[in-house]
């Protein structure tokens, strides 16, 4: 009995400078976000950065794993999370858009901006996810983010909306049906509305009022979003940089070690100054 009760004991005390990582729910456009937050060992003050997934992802990517293992260890606290309808957090696919996703990441900003102990935010996202980080970072402004890495960006969503193709499915995108069913990790309905915003998201309109650093990453092998993507993302960027994966496909699969490395080693630049 003694043995359960100091257990309860330690489960119940807050978070201290000295743990690693941590649960946390957060409220999102639909319903809870499901979110590990990790904070590195030994500080009371470091800066954060919240990490977005792709399409049809989740938190436990393992590039996305690999930097915020990095990061951790370079002193630099981070947020990985499942947007809505993807993981374990609430919603359903089908009504899962990129501007709704966009919502998602402001809560996220929202929660991460009261911690007391964060100094400064950031954000990278891989594929969809660094979509949603770079009009997250157009929208709230230099201000408030840092700086931002985005990782085989999706801007070709756009593209393949307009084109009425998704991951090899065809539909009429003049008038999408109600959902289209794709074979991608597992078969998963994407929804009217997913397709109508992606026709007319404003994209790089978004994305270029940010005017602090951003950093690209891209694989020159990558056939789902290709890296030409990344180049345009860059033309609009004032303090843009670009870093080309030879050979690296769209998961950057063998190369997550690599990626989180240049990831990290830009945010330590940018956030330990």
């Amino acid at each position: 009995m003694l043995k359960f009760l100091l257990a309860l004991m330690i489960l119940a005390l807050p978070l201290t400078a000295s743990a690693q990582s941590q649960a946390v729910t957060i409220d999102g456009d639909h319903g809870k976000l499901d979110a590990v937050l990790q904070t590195p060992d030994g500080l009371s003050k470091y800066p954060l950065v919240i990490i977005c997934h792709g399409f049809t992802g989740q938190k436990e990517h393992p590039l996305l794993n690999a930097l915020a293992d990095d990061l951790q260890a370079a002193g630099i606290a981070s947020i990985r999370f499942d947007f809505n309808g993807h993981g374990a957090s609430d919603g359903d696919f089908q009504a899962m858009t990129v501007p709704n996703e966009i919502v998602d990441a402001k809560c996220v900003y929202d929660y991460a901006s009261r911690l007391p102990n964060v100094t400064d935010i950031a954000v990278a996202g891989h594929s969809q996810g660094g979509v949603v980080t770079s009009m997250l970072a157009g929208e709230l402004g230099a201000k408030k983010i840092r700086c931002i890495v985005l990782m085989a960006p999706a801007a070709v969503l756009r593209d393949d909306a307009l084109r009425g193709n998704i991951f090899g499915e065809h539909y009429d995108a003049i008038n999408p049906p109600e959902f289209v069913a794709i074979e991608h990790h597992g078969t998963k309905r994407l929804g009217r509305e997913y397709i109508l915003t992606a026709q007319t998201l404003p994209i790089y309109e978004t994305a270029e009022k940010f005017t602090n650093p951003a950093l690209m990453i891209h694989g020159t092998a990558d056939i789902v979003v290709p890296y030409t993507y990344s180049l345009s993302y860059k033309k609009i960027y004032r303090r843009g940089e670009l870093e080309l994966i030879d050979g690296a496909d769209h998961s950057f699969v063998g190369d997550e070690q690599r990626v989180a490395k240049i990831a990290t080693e830009f945010f330590v630049r940018q956030l330990k100054k």
